[in-house]
């Protein structure tokens, strides 16, 4: 089955999604849920597994998206790890990190969009 335009405006809201959640925790409304960083329970990341490496799995964007994603994660858990010790601000400050792994993600998903607009 084609991905679709609808399939990866999906992948960008999985994406806010995370970010949206990440922000929460860090402003004290939610508590984090260890799967907020699991790459297996990250929606982006189960989109990644069951509707995108089927078809394109051996595209570079692909494995990109993933290995950076993997990165947003750990770097959204080394930020809740330091919310937690205290140090609020800094936490907080990070997100502009995470921002930037989000905008990698949103380059690369654009790529895969556009060449599989082309195949």
């Amino acid at each position: 089955m084609a991905l679709t335009s609808f399939d990866f405006q999906q992948a960008r809201v999985k994406q806010v999604l995370f970010k949206s959640r990440l922000r929460s925790v860090l402003y004290g409304v939610r508590e984090a849920e260890p799967a907020l960083f699991s790459l297996a329970d990250n929606p982006l990341g189960q989109w990644l597994q069951t509707s995108v490496k089927p078809t394109l799995g051996g595209q570079p964007e692909v494995r990109e998206i993933e290995r950076v994603l993997q990165q947003m994660l750990t770097k959204g858990q080394d930020l809740v790890t330091s919310y937690t010790r205290g140090q609020i601000e800094e936490s907080r400050a990070g997100l502009d990190q995470i921002n930037s792994y989000a905008d990698h993600i949103e380059t690369l998903l654009h790529r895969l969009e556009q060449g599989t607009a082309v195949a």
